[in-house]
């Protein structure tokens, strides 16, 4: 962590400026393995504000954080209750939404973000999700996409921290990310935004990846690569464990 952190001041100091205000950044880790006994895993995001001029006078400065994980499409379903019975009755597909995608702010988002640039960036979480996939049969389509929103922010997917950013002195911040135990694999991106007045100043991307190791990955490529053989090694282990669970009965008896 220490070397980290001398060569991000390293950075600022010798790096040739470019911009009256500039970000430089980096991250605790840049890969997470999940195992058996992943429970979950914390990010550390930090930097600084790099100036080749005093800062200007007025708006304070803001810095928001975006830590997005790979999108999938999902389908979100109505269920109505006809005849006694729940079934479903309509539904919306959605092509593209982030499987986790947490926000963290130095301020309120809307006082600290335009419309316009939100729009252009999809920084908001509602703006996370992309696009609907083939046509929308539906009148309103705010309900699935809220509905989306809610099951995900219950499960600590979805997750908006205003004020979760320490800023320094307008120079130096830092903002922590709990990321859950249910990960997706794959590559999760990284965003940092400064903004002054509500407009944006400079941006910074980076990639975490997040990938499963040891046995855990094994089996996962087994299920992919070889579903025959994915299938024999289930069958394998349910039979043992019917066998253990029934030799540890036995014994108690006895």
């Amino acid at each position: 962590m220490m070397q980290r952190v001398l060569a991000l001041l390293f950075l600022l100091i010798a790096t040739p400026l470019h911009a009256a205000e500039e970000l430089v950044a980096a991250m605790s880790k840049d890969n997470i393995g999940i195992t058996t006994q992943f429970t979950g895993s914390e990010v550390l995001i930090y930097g600084a504000v790099r100036r080749d001029a005093p800062e200007p006078y007025g708006a304070p400065l803001h810095v928001i954080v975006t830590l997005e994980g790979p999108p999938g499409a999902v389908t979100v379903r109505r269920k109505d209750r006809r005849f006694g019975i729940w079934i479903n009755t309509e539904s919306v597909g959605i092509a593209a939404a982030p499987s986790y995608y947490a926000v963290a702010t130095t301020g309120t988002l809307s006082t600290i973000l335009r419309p316009e640039i939100d729009q252009r960036e999809r920084i908001s979480v509602p703006l996370a999700i992309r696009s609907f996939d083939g046509p929308v049969e539906v009148e309103d389509t705010r309900p699935f996409t809220e509905a989306l929103l809610r099951i995900r922010e219950n499960e600590g997917l979805y997750a908006l921290n205003e004020r979760g950013v320490r800023l320094i002195e307008q120079t130096l911040f830092r903002a922590e990310f709990l990321l859950p135990a249910n990960l997706v694999e794959g590559n999760y991106k990284a965003r940092i935004f400064l903004t002054r007045d509500g407009r944006l100043i400079d941006k910074y991307q980076a990639a975490i990846s997040v990938q499963k190791v040891g046995l855990e990955r094994w089996v996962s490529a087994l299920s992919k690569n070889s579903p025959l053989g994915y299938g024999l090694l289930s069958l394998i282990v349910a039979v043992a464990a019917g066998w253990a669970a029934s030799e540890a009965f036995a014994r108690l008896r006895r």
